[in-house]
């Protein structure tokens, strides 16, 4: 998905490729920086690069560059799949604005990219996860996101996982 329309902030918005993965990179780093995390990010460049920003790649993404080239914006998604529809579902795993945009639409026009890419893929719906102190929840549900009812979002990690992971049938 590439974004043709010109935009009078200079911000371009496309299809991130395997040559991006030092700025998708740059990007994932500040969001965990943002979110008081960067110690958790254990990734590379090279790991992008192994397992998404090519076609048939795990994890795809949208970035946005500013009129210099520098990276401002990203939003790393997969598809899943829903076994009651049988269609599948775009899976939003991180969105990013840099802290001078936010508020520029710079957001929107990620997620509204999403959601083409979604629309042309037969998705269901774009879905995502996000902690009950995130600010951006306000943002979100401007652009028509809801809480998806009562359902809680689980996991398994660390030790539990191996042990999980380790247990006999």
């Amino acid at each position: 998905m590439t974004d043709t329309t010109p935009h009078p902030s200079g911000i371009s918005v496309k299809q991130a490729t395997l040559d991006d993965a030092e700025a998708v990179h740059a990007l994932i780093v500040a969001l965990a920086e943002a979110q008081d995390a960067a110690h958790m990010v254990t990734s590379t460049p090279d790991d992008l690069r192994r397992d998404g920003l090519h076609e048939g790649a795990k994890l795809q993404a949208l970035l946005a560059r500013n009129a210099t080239g520098g990276p401002v914006g990203l939003a790393l998604y997969y598809f899943t799949y829903s076994t009651w529809t049988c269609t599948p579902v775009l899976f939003v795993e991180d969105l990013y604005v840099d802290a001078g945009l936010r508020g520029s639409g710079l957001g929107k026009r990620l997620m509204a990219g999403l959601a083409r890419i979604a629309r042309d893929h037969g998705c269901l719906r774009v879905s995502l996860e996000v902690k009950t102190d995130n600010q951006a929840r306000g943002f979100y549900e401007r652009l028509g996101l809801v809480q998806k009812g009562p359902w809680l979002p689980y996991a398994v990690n660390g030790a539990a996982f191996h042990a999980l992971a380790d247990a006999a049938d």
